[in-house]
């Protein structure tokens, strides 16, 4: 079967398109056609022509492979291959049920390449920006140890896992994150828009004016005059910084940084530290050798200082010491992650410690960032409220002193 683009019309005259899996173009149009489309271009997807009618909307645009389209496919298979389905019937299964574009394209493609004699494995690993080295060599020891339903249900429960931290994380700062640009914003139209028109009147007066109104007045003269050259500087400074964070000195220099920041670091090592546990869990249970998984790992903690750390270890394991002994001595990981690691290693139950770690850090993650926006919040508030009262208070002063006078 080949994989074709379409579009065309529905029977009320809506333009539409897609995708559609179909041995010929005739039997793609017939295919349509029984679901009342009429197809105005139709081209193969593997032959390159580019269709006449394009869609440039931006929801086409931005139409990408998402975590959780990959999570529900993870789950979907796994059911199908644990109920006695061969793998190319449960990937064509999945190809009708799944509703992103772009996952229903490479599940397309990787059922193909199934087709012509790939492994699954092989055929996911021909598709890196979606399918991590994680995902690939866990399936390649599911396939290897003929429990590849058991392996696809751990990755989606790893992946669920994944996204459910980075959601929850994720929502705990958007107020935080909301209310800062909000009350920049705000105080930026105070001092540019507000506080020159009121000030104009004690300046024409020709009194002279107290140090809070007199320290106000400049700072609004100075952002009214220069925000453009500040703009131009921030986006400079941002520019700069971003290339110097891709080179491998800058990028160590700055990971290492962001461990060391007070409350943020230790929150940003726990999330890394989870990371590692899970993920080295999750290979080990699967079955992927102890120096290929610490590989994958250090391609997963997205820390250029913690990577090091593991790729050290990694070397000394290869030579025959234990996981936890050159972790210990790298100084980057917490004690307790190091004691269960030495625990598990002694007792035989290292993977199940680790997924314990995991677990633990995890919970400790969410707690500390709910316990951070809960101080930030009342926080932020109040600065604002410091900052806009002596705003109130600098604008003031004057009329009490005009009143005084007048008395």
């Amino acid at each position: 079967m080949a994989l074709y683009t379409w579009t065309g019309y529905t029977e009320k005259g809506k333009a539409s398109q897609g995708m559609i899996d179909a041995v010929s173009v005739r039997e793609a149009k017939l295919k349509l056609r029984s679901q009342g489309v009429f197809v105005s271009d139709i081209v193969e997807e593997a032959s390159g022509q580019v269709p006449i009618t394009r869609d440039i909307s931006l929801k086409r645009f931005f139409d990408r492979a998402k975590l959780e389209d990959i999570t529900v496919m993870t789950r979907q298979l796994s059911t199908l291959v644990g109920a006695a389905i061969p793998l190319v019937e449960a990937l064509s299964a999945l190809y009708e049920q799944t509703e992103s574009p772009a996952m229903k394209k490479t599940v397309a493609q990787v059922r193909d390449s199934v087709n012509e004699g790939l492994s699954f494995a092989d055929a996911l690993g021909q598709h890196k920006r979606i399918f991590s080295d994680l995902y690939v060599n866990m399936v390649r020891a599911g396939e290897a140890s003929g429990a590849l339903d058991v392996v696809l249900l751990r990755l989606a429960e790893f992946l669920e896992g994944q996204h459910r931290l980075r959601a929850k994380v994720g929502a705990a700062l958007v107020y935080p994150i909301v209310l800062l640009g909000v009350s920049t914003m705000v105080l930026f139209f105070l001092l540019t828009g507000v506080v020159p028109k009121v000030v104009n009147m004690f300046e024409n007066m020709g009194q002279k004016l107290p140090l809070p109104t007199r320290i106000l007045i400049g700072i609004s003269d100075f952002l009214g005059m220069t925000w453009w050259i500040i703009v131009i500087l921030v986006i400079g400074a941002v520019i700069l910084f971003m290339k110097w964070k891709k080179t491998k000195d800058g990028a160590f220099r700055f990971d290492r940084f962001k461990l060391r920041v007070p409350v943020y670091g230790a929150i940003y090592r726990k999330i890394s530290v989870a990371r590692f546990a899970r993920t080295l869990g999750t290979l080990l249970s699967s079955g992927v050798p102890i120096i290929e998984s610490m590989k994958i790992v250090k391609t997963v903690v997205q820390n250029k200082v913690l990577e090091a750390a593991i790729e050290d270890a990694t070397v000394e394991v290869m030579e025959g010491s234990s996981i936890a002994m050159p972790l210990r001595k790298s100084g980057v990981f917490p004690p307790i992650i190091i004691h269960m690691i030495s625990t598990g290693e002694q007792s035989g139950t290292l993977e199940e410690m680790l997924i314990q770690a995991a677990n633990t850090y995890e919970q400790d993650v969410e707690t500390a960032v709910a316990g951070l926006t809960s101080i930030l919040e009342p926080l932020m508030i109040v600065v604002m409220g410091i900052i806009v009262g002596a705003i109130v208070l600098a604008i003031l002063m004057p009329m009490l002193e005009m009143s005084t006078i007048v008395r």
